[in-house]
């Protein structure tokens, strides 16, 4: 598995905006400038995230955007595969992208890359940005 820029900025866009729960609207430049994110990139972001329900926005000189739901609800993996899709290394061993590759010859092979999926969706499905930002303030108003 290997993220891409639009997965990565896609996390960071989402602890910021876990950082600010609860404290009203978070403008583009203002997420653009605290994590460091291309502010074009970041529009297309936002605008799959809103999209996919994770995220709400607001028109306007007093706009921005705010998480849809708590962050405690919305784990590393979902936003992961909304951007990337599968979280396996291979096609082959994907739950929900399954494509087959030549690796399917070998069993064992198979089977360590199987392995590495669990541990990778486990632990991503297990995190959520609740955890990641790890404020009391955010813990409190998730």
């Amino acid at each position: 598995m290997k993220l891409s820029s639009k997965s990565e900025y896609a996390c960071l866009a989402l602890v910021d905006l876990t950082e600010r729960y609860g404290l009203g609207l978070s403008t583009i430049a203002g997420i653009a400038e605290r994590k460091n994110i291309p502010k074009k990139f970041l529009e297309q972001i936002l605008l799959v995230l809103k999209r996919a329900g994770y995220v709400k926005s607001r028109k306007g000189a007093e706009g921005g955007y705010r998480l849809n739901k708590p962050p405690r609800q919305i784990s590393v993996a979902e936003i992961v595969r909304l951007m990337d899709g599968a979280l396996a290394p291979v096609e082959s061993v994907s739950k929900y992208f399954y494509e087959p590759t030549p690796i399917e010859q070998c069993k064992p092979l198979v089977s360590i890359f199987r392995n590495i999926r669990d541990y990778i969706a486990r632990k991503l499905e297990t995190t959520t940005f609740a955890d990641l930002a790890g404020s009391k303030r955010t813990r409190r108003a998730s």
